[in-house]
């Protein structure tokens, strides 16, 4: 079986949000490769878990992790958006979500459907 590469980003009002799914889920995840945007990979890494951090969100993380699924190099994108917040690298985002769609990525948005990936892949 080849080790499968999960992609987490969240919002800075879904950090603590992201640690705890990671927590719920170390037992599978600490079978993949994990890359996550520089904030929320520095909050992941209190679990225990190696995290290769790219650049944060609003400096071009997202678009870095875009390109990895565009490249195939992403098995699964886990980002907890703020649906309420207002995010000024909103482009980067919806880039993100389209590329996951064009290269059928999948990509949860909440803790439901992150499981649902995350029990897929594993």
């Amino acid at each position: 079986m080849n080790t499968k590469t999960i992609a987490l980003i969240a919002h800075d009002g879904k950090k603590a949000d992201m640690v705890a799914f990671v927590k719920d889920h170390v037992t599978l995840l600490q079978n993949a490769n994990l890359v996550a945007t520089g904030t929320t990979g520095s909050y992941v890494t209190q679990t225990g878990l190696a995290v290769e951090c790219k650049l944060s969100g609003p400096k071009g993380g997202d678009a870095q992790i875009a390109a990895m699924a565009a490249e195939g190099k992403i098995d699964g994108i886990i980002f907890f958006r703020d649906p309420l917040g207002k995010h000024a690298h909103e482009p980067d985002i919806q880039m993100l979500m389209r590329i996951s769609d064009l290269y059928n990525v999948p990509l949860a948005t909440n803790p439901a459907t992150g499981s649902l990936i995350i029990k897929g892949l594993f």
